[in-house]
């Protein structure tokens, strides 16, 4: 990440931006023939809302301070989790996408959480290889807690598993001295 992008707790004024980030990061599922991906809406002003309030959703933004990125997190099975990051595709591959994660890894140290979690498509590339790049590993499905199999569940149940999908999990990382 560059000098030109910072990272910030979202706002309430920011939700706007974020539904059209969602909207521009979803096209490139297009061409992998994932079109009800790309047609999902994003999270409604009562989602994001919840969590802005809660401090669970940050932003990377611009020199303007215009929002280009977003992470919301939740807690999972004593673990922070990744709900959603999306990085408009005008600002891709500047490391944005890695600082949010960052971003909510040092929320869930602070939280007193060892793990760091999330779901994703198994084969697009902006997804689960992505993440192990990250330092994410697959987590098998007998190993998933409570919790995370609830939320594959609910994916499921959503149509998501038309395409493969998986657990992830990292350790997070001490704070640097």
């Amino acid at each position: 990440m560059d000098e030109s992008h910072r990272i910030r707790p979202a706002r309430a004024d920011d939700m706007d931006r974020l539904g059209e980030i969602e909207v521009a990061a979803g096209v490139g599922f297009r061409d992998l023939d994932m079109a009800a991906i790309a047609d999902d809406d994003p999270p409604t002003a009562e989602v994001l809302a919840g969590y802005i309030g809660d401090g669970r959703a940050w932003v990377v933004t611009d020199e303007t301070d215009r929002p280009v990125g977003y992470l919301i997190a939740d807690r999972v099975d004593a673990a922070g989790h990744v709900e959603q990051v999306s990085v408009d595709p005008s600002h891709a591959r500047l490391g944005l996408g890695a600082a949010l994660i960052g971003a909510a890894e040092s929320w869930a140290r602070h939280q007193g959480f060892t793990t760091l979690t999330l779901t994703t498509f198994a084969e697009v590339p902006w997804n689960a290889p992505y993440y192990q790049r990250l330092g994410f590993r697959v987590v098998p499905a007998a190993e998933l807690g409570d919790g995370l199999r609830r939320v594959r569940e609910h994916e499921a149940e959503l149509g998501l598993d038309r395409w493969p999908r998986v657990a992830m999990s990292r350790p997070v990382a001490a704070p640097a001295d």
